[in-house]
């Protein structure tokens, strides 16, 4: 058997599935494209898994194959593996289940020692695309943004934080409601308030989402003046001057109240909106047209999608866009120009439906391949609908909502009086009192909408401060530690696979939990015992990978309390 140099290349599910790979083309030489099924185990029979023995007998019985039952191919897997320093043992159980123990010292020495040399950067998985598109928060102008928005925010910038640790070159994009019809009752509404526009500022205005709320009324009981928003709208969208200042006005008033927001949060964007893609929108539909996909139903133009009895209007009866025609233009924006090989988007499931019919239009346009597992591809991340005390869905052209800026900030407040009640204002300065209520405050927020509802702090994970040693994982709460942290690359690359940052999380409170289990283990003890060095180091490892875990949550980890 051939021996393998184990360089680090990849999490320990992907080391392995290498090394099984070379066994199942030696077990069964005439099957081809046999994808190896490593999982982690529970820990009773070894650390990992393959299950490869039962369906590769499934397909060899009765082809005159060497072997009796799919012990048997389990056994002749486990033979057939190449020798490694990362494997101590393997054992064959029930039918077919081939089981590893990775070595102790391998875990120690050529793992996490390593990674601490080296970097945590050392440790990303490395996913199969160069360039993503991540669109999310994505409010409207002119109204405020509410906890409903939040969501989106956070997932979106979890999503794109993971990427960006895996080597991939994110476009963070936030495709903000900055064009339609509202904008013509807005801008009337804004000349009458002030004839002076360009002198109407955030203070001028006031509560943004009154003064929508307030030029709808008026638009709704006012005939003259809705026809006079009526017509802004035309000459909005004509390019007249006037109408552009002021519609750019009021795009920047409701830029000044989301940055509130996204600084808060520690959340980067770069915009572009509906306006952005509008351009795009007449040629993208007459090549969609050219191709045969658009027909005339009911004065509208649209596009039929197999399995679904209701079209998709590209063009409505009136001429006018809409959104399906704004996102095909985004998206083949986002292919051909920005290149982009996979486009993933954040919003309530309650757009699942309009997202499904938009991905096959693409389809069979042939932007996207047919199938989920090809690249270039499209994706939605659903989360739950955000409902107001009357069971509806959050609107803020009809609801009274909270504001985000005012959720974060009471956030904040209730984080800083539980440490002034808990004595911190005598102890610390008024720095450390202010940063630390705004990491526990922002962080709980974020947390909780992650699906986790802790707080950690890394104030009992000591630091090795550059301490020079040699990494033993002699006792198993240390070998438990060891081998979760070197299992966070698969994690954050099941994460980003599925699209899941709840994944993480729980991967980060598990660390928490394992990490204490060791540290006030007896058996375990650090400072002054014989084992100082290396539980220092194991110490440090934990502290590296929780500090990234916390970063790509896009939480501000604390060091005290």
């Amino acid at each position: 058997m051939a021996t393998e140099h184990d360089e680090y290349m990849g999490s320990l599910k992907a080391q392995l599935a290498k090394l099984f790979e070379v066994s199942l083309k030696v077990t069964v030489p005439n099957e081809l494209d046999v994808e190896p099924l490593v999982a982690a185990c529970n820990g009773k029979f070894g650390d990992y898994q393959c299950n490869n023995a039962m369906g590769l007998w499934s397909k060899i019985k009765g082809k005159g194959a060497p072997f009796r039952g799919p012990p048997a191919v389990g056994e002749a897997i486990k033979n057939n593996l190449p020798t490694s320093e990362m494997i101590e043992s393997c054992s064959v159980a029930g039918p077919g289940f081939v089981n590893v123990v990775l070595s102790k010292n391998w875990m120690a020495k050529v793992s996490i020692q390593k990674m601490l040399i080296e970097g945590i950067d050392t440790w990303a998985p490395l996913p199969p695309v160069k360039t993503a598109v991540v669109d999310f928060s994505s409010p409207n102008i002119a109204k405020e943004m509410h906890v409903g928005h939040l969501r989106s925010t956070i997932i979106g910038d979890t999503l794109a934080r993971m990427l960006e640790f895996s080597k991939v070159k994110v476009l963070r994009r936030n495709h903000v409601g900055d064009w339609g019809t509202q904008f013509g009752m807005l801008i009337e509404f804004l000349f009458e308030k002030f004839p002076n526009f360009e002198d109407a500022t955030e203070t001028a205005i006031g509560d943004l989402q009154a003064f929508y709320k307030a030029s709808k009324q008026r638009f709704d009981a006012d005939p003259a003046f809705k026809e006079r928003a009526q017509q802004a709208v035309v000459r909005l969208q004509g390019g007249e001057d006037k109408y552009r200042r002021a519609w750019a006005q009021i795009c920047q008033i409701s830029r000044t109240e989301f940055h509130k927001v996204y600084q808060r949060l520690g959340v980067h964007l770069e915009e572009k909106g509906e306006s952005f893609y509008n351009p795009y929108i007449p040629g993208v539909i007459e090549a969609l047209n050219k191709q045969g996909l658009v027909e005339e139903s009911q004065g509208a133009r649209v596009i039929f999608i197999e399995g679904i009895n209701i079209p998709l209007i590209v063009v409505k009866s009136d001429g006018g866009f809409n959104y399906a025609s704004t996102d095909l233009a985004a998206l083949w924006y986002r292919l051909n120009e920005e290149k982009a090989e996979w486009i993933i988007y954040v919003t309530d499931v309650g757009q699942q439906q309009h997202f499904d019919m938009f991905f096959k239009a693409a389809k069979r346009a042939g932007w996207l391949p047919q199938g989920d597992s090809s690249y270039p591809k499209a994706s939605h991340v659903g989360f739950g609908l955000v409902l107001g005390e009357d069971g509806k869905r959050f609107r803020t052209r009809n609801t009274e909502v909270v504001r985000l800026v005012d959720l974060l900030d009471e956030a904040k407040v209730r984080s800083k009086a539980a440490l002034i009640e808990r004595g911190k204002g005598e102890e610390w300065t008024e720095k450390e009192i202010e940063s630390t209520a705004e990491a526990v405050g922002y962080g709980a927020v974020k947390a909780t909408l992650l699906f986790i509802c802790y707080m950690l702090t890394l104030e009992s994970v000591q630091s090795s401060g550059g301490l020079k040693g040699t990494l033993v994982l002699g006792h198993k709460d240390e070998r438990d530690l060891g081998l979760h942290l070197l299992q966070f690359a698969e994690v954050v690359e099941e994460a980003c696979t599925n699209l899941l940052p709840n994944v993480l999380c729980d991967y980060l409170y598990n660390l928490s939990e394992i990490f204490s289990k060791f540290y006030s283990n007896p058996e375990c003890k650090v400072i002054g015992s014989d084992m100082e060095t290396s539980r220092l180091l194991l110490c440090e490892a934990t502290a590296v990978v929780m500090r990234k875990c916390f970063d790509l949550l896009g939480i501000t980890p604390i060091y005290k309390i």
